[in-house]
């Protein structure tokens, strides 16, 4: 089964053509990165009209390079919420246009669902990895399997994740833990109560003079800091929800007062009278703060949740060296940990359309191309 995945909900235009739910035949990503970069954030409208300059040339290359032809494509899947909405609305136009036009059954997929099933990608093995065994093998046996810190271990008939599972998923728009006991099952057990982690990462890096996006600018700069050099706060939050705006504000504050300026002093012109040592301390500082926050809360999670078999990450953030690093410290006990391919981290066609397959083999069905609306904001369904 070939599904063509599109992807338009922020500043990515992405197609890709996936075989069967993990084989990917071909994966086109545009992304705006360079046009925001000089703003420090995303313009929706300004997403929303560059993804109409490139849309159609991006599905044309996405059939090109998976030697591909309509004939033999079997459904059509895009990302319907939650994002910008007139980034959701180019990709949704595009993809009920095309489903009507060659006659394909059209998937309307959540954008969270599709970071978690970049998990069930199919990776290359490096040459220096040994296979997993087979499921049937993996089961009997007890042991911990090795934490994944990039590209990942295959066994012979797909990714070794068991159901139950817990997923994190965190990006600029979302921090949420999910509970899933089978495919296509989702149950919200700790969410974000203000900024999503990656959102924290931007102002925390405009806050130190970094470039936009501040995930791999804060990474970077990290590599030449002390991670224990500024004593950060993690906030008091009930059960398994995050709050990070107060992670913001503690970074403002510890930097003025590092420079000893008053908390009046404006938080663009800091970055004109730090080091380049002190921006990379407080880089690590911050880094290993918000990373020890989200695997505190995943630890708990796990603890109200002993039948858990696997843990997945999801999102853009998940692609932060650093956590791959801590999570398998601190998470692998008796259980695997799974993280996709770092270029599956962020937004991409690939993952949409490996969640349109598992919804097919769910039995979930199609949505009509006339009557499929955007919604963005909404909260993950099964």
């Amino acid at each position: 089964m070939k599904i063509l995945g599109i992807e338009t909900s922020c500043d990515e235009t992405a197609a890709a053509i996936v075989e069967d739910g993990s084989k990917i035949l071909s994966n086109v990503v545009v992304s705006q990165i360079d046009i925001f970069a000089e703003y420090g954030g995303v313009i929706p409208e300004v997403a929303a009209r560059s993804h109409l300059e490139v849309m159609m040339p991006v599905v044309q290359k996405a059939l090109e390079d998976a030697k591909c032809t309509w004939s033999d494509i079997d459904a059509i899947a895009v990302t319907y919420a939650p994002g910008l909405l007139g980034s959701l609305l180019i990709g949704t136009l595009t993809a009920r246009t095309l489903a009507i036009l060659h006659d394909k059954p059209l998937y309307a997929v959540h954008h969270l669902k599709s970071h978690v099933y970049a998990n069930w990608l199919e990776v290359e093995m490096p040459k220096n990895v040994h296979s997993r065994p087979s499921c049937e093998d993996a089961s009997k046996k007890s042991e911990a399997l090795p934490v994944t810190t990039g590209e990942r271990e295959r066994v012979e008939n797909g990714p070794f994740l068991t159901f139950p599972l817990l997923a994190l998923v965190i990006s600029g728009g979302h921090t949420q833990i999910l509970y899933m006991p089978a495919h296509n099952k989702f149950e919200i057990i700790g969410t974000t109560h203000d900024d999503a982690v990656g959102e924290c990462f931007d102002k925390v890096a405009k806050i130190l003079g970094l470039p936009y996006p501040g995930g791999p600018s804060i990474a970077k700069a990290a590599t030449n800091g002390d991670e224990n050099k500024y004593k950060l706060p993690h906030p008091k939050v009930d059960n398994l929800d995050f709050s990070f705006s107060g992670l913001k504000t503690a970074v403002l504050r510890a930097v003025q007062k590092e420079l000893g300026l008053p908390i009046s002093h404006p938080s663009h012109d800091l970055k004109n009278h730090l080091s380049e040592q002190q921006v990379a301390d407080f880089a690590a500082s911050f880094q290993k703060t918000a990373i020890d926050i989200l695997l505190e809360k995943l630890e708990k999670a796990r603890e109200q949740h002993p039948e858990v078999k696997s843990i997945v990450f999801a999102g853009g953030v998940s692609a932060n060296q650093k956590l791959r690093e801590m999570a398998g410290h601190s998470l692998q006990k008796n259980l695997p940990v799974f993280f996709p391919e770092a270029k599956f981290s962020g937004d991409n066609g690939a993952m949409v359309a490996a969640a349109a397959y598992y919804e097919i083999q769910s039995g979930i069905e199609p949505t009509n191309p006339y009557k499929l609306n955007i919604y963005p904001r909404i909260e993950i369904t099964c």
